[in-house]
Parts: C-alpha cells; structure tokens; sequence
C-alpha cells in the first residue's frame, strides 16, 4: 500500500493526470481489517486504506473511535481505476462481505462504530447504492440496515492497521474465526459470501 501511495502522490504532483482517472470509493462494514482481502484482490483496484469516518472528532485515535464517541465508523476507502472497475461492482463485492441485516455493528463487533455504510460522493453512486439495497432487499426477502450517507471526512488510521491481514495473518486469522464473519457470511450469501482476505 505505502508503495502505490507514493506513486499517486508523484503522479498527482506531476499534473494531475492520475486525478482524472483513479476514483476512491468509501465503505464501512465493521472491522476494517476484514475489508481490505477482498477488496485488494479485485482487478482494477489500485489500493485500499483503513481509516474512520463518519464523526465529528477531527484526526481521530483508533482507541477514541472504538470507544464509540466520536460519531466515527471504521471504513475502508478503495482507489480504483473506473476504466476496469466499476462502482457497481465495488458495491456488489462489499454487500457480500458483510451483514446488511445488523443495524448495531457487524459480527462481534458492537456498536455505532461497526455499523454498516455506504458513503456516496455524488448523485450517481448514490442513486446505485439505493438501487442495490432496494433490489438486494426484494431478492433476499431482507431487511437492509445499512445506512447510505453521503461522503465525509476521510481520516487514515495508524500504520499498523494498514495491511493488518498480510502484516498479522494468524492474528487476523485467529480475531476472523473467533468474530463468526465467515460462518454468518455463509448463512447469508451462499455460495456468493465473500472472502477471508
């Protein structure tokens, strides 16, 4: 990750061409390590940053945001490359890594900071962010908790969150297991649950 943020940033300094070409797309869904796997393997993605938003708490700790104050959710913001990727399917990919059922956090993890978002930056992913969760609550016959909000502050958390699941793979393995993510991902998505990371 820390790679290809450089490489953004010289690009972006050096005229703005990248600016036009990647998008960033921002989701919550609980533990942001869990996020990061299935998001990272999918072509077109170029990175994907753990971080809080949401809130009101300017630069926020991780251990003030999961103490549950400061508004803020942890999210994962995915840079992508439009031309092979699309914001539908980067959607689709995070429906089926999490439990849109759970209005109160996701797995073992509770409370307003775990909840599930989507954070749309204009009309247009709105507008497909709804459609998804109105067709997905038609074809599954479920109620969809998952809030759709528009973007907000982004703030990346610390360094040794970033990666979490290469950096720490029995850790992460081991926190996985024990949360039931994979086990109640299966209990609603089937065959189209999605992947451990």
């Amino acid at each position: 990750m820390r790679i290809l943020t450089i490489m953004l940033m010289l690009c972006l300094s050096a005229g703005g061409v990248m600016a036009a070409e990647y998008k960033s797309a921002v989701f919550a869904g609980g533990c942001f390590w869990c996020l990061e796997g299935p998001f990272d393997g999918l072509p077109g993605v170029i990175e994907t940053e753990s971080g809080y938003t949401g809130g009101t708490v300017q630069n926020p700790t991780y251990e003030q945001v999961s103490a549950g104050t400061t508004g803020h959710m942890e999210a994962m913001r995915v840079v992508y490359d439009p031309a092979k990727v699309t914001f539908e399917k980067l959607l689709s990919v995070f429906w089926r890594n999490i439990d849109p059922t759970d209005g109160g956090g996701q797995f073992c993890d509770r409370g307003p900071q775990y909840r599930s978002a989507i954070f749309f930056a204009d009309a247009g992913e709105e507008a497909e962010a709804r459609r998804q969760k109105a067709q997905l609550e038609k074809e599954k016959g479920m109620r969809i908790a998952t809030e759709i909000l528009p973007r907000a502050e982004f703030y990346p958390a610390e360094e040794y969150h970033q990666d979490y699941y290469t950096k720490n793979p029995l850790r992460y393995h081991f926190y996985r297991q024990g949360c039931g993510r994979d086990q109640r991902l299966r209990q609603i998505w089937g065959a189209e649950a999605g992947g451990k990371g």
